[in-house]
């Protein structure tokens, strides 16, 4: 595929995936509609890139979405591809966690992805083509303890990518494409930016590269099918189907021993209500080894 023809709205681009995702789009020419909400850090990141434009976009507002599909169509055109990857968490147990977080937490990680996803499909169905990219996660398919809401928002992008392929396939809708990607535990600002009341700075085991989940949503482009999964997602997927109760009881021991080592701190809201003017790089130094490890 010609990428340098095409038109990609991005959101959560001002770091992590959404930032690798940006960059590597960038070396072929891509037109770019980059948001977040994070204005500064955005236009940056559209700078680096070139043929690129930054909207301040809070996801959960459909207002905001909707203006973010007009920059889009006003700027290129058209929209070829809409990438819904904004996404952000609350680490600690149910109970601790305010229920405010929780509800944010649903409200941008999975309220926004309906909403992208509406506006984005709207438009595709009014051009006649185009490829909707929901970023789901291997949480989304295996539960884990101390995330309860993002679980329940990552199951539900999921669910909502297989309902929407069902959608297309049932009306013989062939030149519009939804698709899921599923990375792994990934190497990212995002355990800076969550919300955490474990006590203690999150650190969770092999992390992948972010660049690997950047390169399976490019094949996605490429490519468009239902699901794809990254890193060990499709083994732990594999492993959840053979033997559902072994492989929930080892992510749980997994997570529940990690998520007590850092350094201790103190309770924090992280970017949930206001973003964070700093943490603007693609990596999380998740796979970098710690002092006091």
């Amino acid at each position: 595929m010609d990428h340098g023809s095409l038109v990609v709205v991005l959101t959560g681009a001002s770091s992590g995936i959404g930032k690798a995702t940006a960059l590597q789009l960038a070396k072929y020419g891509t037109a770019l509609v980059l948001a977040s909400r994070r204005t500064g850090l955005l236009e940056s990141v559209a700078k680096e890139c070139g043929n690129a434009i930054a909207v301040t976009t809070d996801v959960s507002k459909p207002q905001d979405v909707e203006q973010l599909a007009q920059a889009a169509i006003a700027q290129f055109g058209k929209i070829d591809v809409w990438i819904n990857n904004a996404g952000i968490g609350a680490a600690g147990r149910f109970e601790e966690v305010p229920l405010e977080d929780h509800l944010r937490v649903i409200e941008t990680s999975l309220q926004g992805v309906i909403i992208g996803s509406h506006v984005a499909l709207n438009q595709f169905k009014q051009q006649g083509y185009g490829t909707l990219i929901n970023v789901g996660s291997a949480a989304g398919k295996v539960p884990m303890p101390y995330f309860a809401s993002y679980i329940t928002a990552k199951f539900g992008v999921v669910g909502l990518g297989e309902a929407l392929y069902q959608e297309l396939k049932t009306e013989k809708i062939k030149d519009i494409h939804v698709c899921t990607v599923n990375p792994w535990v990934t190497d990212t600002p995002w355990f800076e930016h969550a919300a955490n009341y474990t006590g203690h700075v999150i650190r969770m085991p092999l992390p992948d590269d972010p660049l690997n989940v950047a390169k399976a949503i490019i094949e996605l482009i490429d490519n468009p099918r239902e699901e794809a999964h990254v890193g060990l997602t499709k083994a732990e997927i594999l492993s959840h189907q053979l033997m559902p109760q072994l492989t929930e009881s080892l992510t749980a021991l997994m997570t529940s021993s990690r998520i007590g080592e850092g350094p201790v701190v103190s309770p924090s809201s992280g970017s949930l209500h206001q973003p964070m003017s700093n943490t603007s790089s693609i990596t999380g130094q998740q796979r970098q080894p710690q002092p006091d490890e």
